[in-house]
């Protein structure tokens, strides 16, 4: 079961509205005495419906979360899809230039505090959540998966595990490996992040990078899945297809 509405978001243009989404599992009805951990995305308009996908196709979440009757919320907004790139914005957490695109005032940490302070709140109050740090959870693609590491390593207060699919890690590397090395991280965190093999030449030296950044976060004691995936593409149906790593890695040994 899928629950979507508007609200209202203050995005980097002024407040604006924005679509909701939030999958309850196939038990939840049935037993109204559980409580479920939520897993927080971003790019909400891609995650479970292809008519609301930004290009036609959607990684198809709730399918698999109802095939496998997985107990876990999710709960997704959609991104800023403004004409001038304002998602890039929106999602990075640090100031940064591209080539292509020109210089970007990162907003990343008021997002997250929107997530944390906001959204969070909106969505214990009204669905039966487990809402304490062991089963909260975050996950995004692209730059929803350098938000997604940078949430769980800045604010691990809140989350305790993360999934980070082809994350924009070329976005201020040298911060973010700082921030790797300084972030104070609660024991059995654990983080799903991958990297899709035919993508690697998008930028250059990103699978430097990424073996890099794999082996400083092993260093910090995090319970990493790292992986290239093997034909790999940035793109919403190869995110689909690593699904069932995805939810492995969050619901490992989580205790229901």
């Amino acid at each position: 079961m899928i629950k979507k509405w508007s609200m209202s978001y203050p995005a980097v243009n002024g407040t604006e509205q924005r679509r909701v989404y939030v999958y309850l599992p196939t038990m939840y009805e049935a037993q109204p005495e559980r409580r479920f951990p939520v897993l927080y995305m971003f790019d909400g308009q891609n995650v479970f419906f292809n008519e609301d996908a930004t290009y036609g196709k959607s990684w198809g979440v709730a399918d698999y979360l109802d095939y496998t009757d997985t107990p876990l919320i999710v709960a997704a907004i959609e991104c800023n899809a403004g004409a001038n790139n304002e998602r890039l914005v929106e999602y990075s957490p640090y100031r940064f230039d591209d080539p292509t695109y020109g210089h970007f005032d990162g907003k990343g940490q008021a997002t997250m505090s929107w997530f944390i302070h906001r959204f969070k709140p909106l969505i214990d109050q009204n669905f039966r959540t487990l809402p304490d740090r062991a089963n909260t959870f975050i996950g995004g693609s692209s730059m929803g998966g350098l938000m997604s590491l940078y949430a769980l390593l800045q604010y691990n207060d809140t989350y305790s595990r993360a999934a980070a699919l082809s994350p924009s890690i070329w976005v201020a590397p040298d911060k973010l490996s700082g921030l790797v090395g300084r972030a104070k991280l609660a024991p059995g965190t654990v983080l799903y992040m991958d990297y899709g093999s035919r993508e690697m030449g998008n930028h250059e030296g990103i699978r430097r990078q990424f073996s890099a950044l794999s082996g400083k976060l092993m260093t910090r004691g995090i319970h990493l899945t790292s992986r290239i995936v093997p034909g790999g593409t940035h793109s919403e149906a190869s995110w689909e297809k690593q699904l069932p790593f995805v939810f492995h890695t969050l619901l490992y040994e989580v205790e229901e």
